[in-house]
């Protein structure tokens, strides 16, 4: 989306989620063009429109970093930015933590523990896949996967995803003086503090919107904070 010879942004989806709902249902990623960007918005493996495999091969370890990196070489892409939303940021903390280096980097909806304690979150979505059928509409899960059915997400495809990990090197991250912009709902403490890891990270402004982890992203506040830390 924008103007193909504009400044390329890399956004990211979240887990279970696309590009469509992400970035482009309530109008971020038009947001994000206007101000003169390039947007570029894969869905991740099995999500979307990209192949949902059952394979495990098709799943090997960082294959989230793997394929952004893939994608990112693939597009001759050198000076551009990069971001995501919770599980993108989480890919994006990832690619940052192995090197790359971006102009500059969003992570909206993650805060620290969702990058240091992955795995207690990661367990807890294959335990929503692995209960899907028997949920309580009072249940920790019940949210996940009423949204997991609504997107049809391919449960199997899924487990094999979050099983193949993301890892994040945290010592290497918080060195990482890369321009990094931690965008989070006001009420959204799904992947624990945002104001926490903005405030570890070397170079790291906080922007604080209103909403939850699901409810954020219908806010144009996420867009316009995004605009405004690309442009600042």
């Amino acid at each position: 989306m924008g103007d193909e010879h504009a400044r390329p942004l890399m956004l990211v989806h979240g887990l279970f989620s696309n590009a469509e709902t992400n970035w482009i249902k309530y109008g971020h990623a038009q947001m994000v063009a206007d101000a003169g960007f390039r947007v570029i918005m894969p869905d991740l493996r099995a999500h979307g429109m990209s192949a949902a495999p059952h394979d495990p091969d098709a799943y090997p370890e960082g294959v989230l970093s793997r394929d952004i990196m893939a994608l990112i070489e693939g597009l001759g892409l050198h000076d551009y930015d990069l971001g995501g939303f919770s599980l993108g940021a989480r890919t994006t903390a990832a690619l940052l933590s192995q090197g790359l280096k971006p102009r500059k980097a969003i992570m909206s909806g993650m805060g620290m523990q969702g990058l240091s304690g992955w795995e207690q979150r990661r367990d807890f979505f294959i335990d929503a896949i692995d209960k899907r059928e028997n949920v309580k509409r009072n249940g920790p899960h019940f949210m996940a996967v009423m949204f997991m059915k609504t997107m049809k997400i391919d449960p199997v495809a899924a487990r094999l995803l979050l099983m193949a990990g993301n890892r994040v090197d945290m010592d290497a991250l918080l060195s990482v003086d890369t321009p990094i912009g931690v965008i989070c709902g006001a009420d959204d403490h799904d992947n624990g503090s945002a104001p926490e890891l903005a405030e570890a990270l070397p170079n790291a402004r906080y922007y604080e919107i209103p909403g939850t982890h699901m409810s954020c992203i219908t806010r144009l506040e996420l867009g316009q904070s995004i605009v405004d830390f690309l442009t600042a």
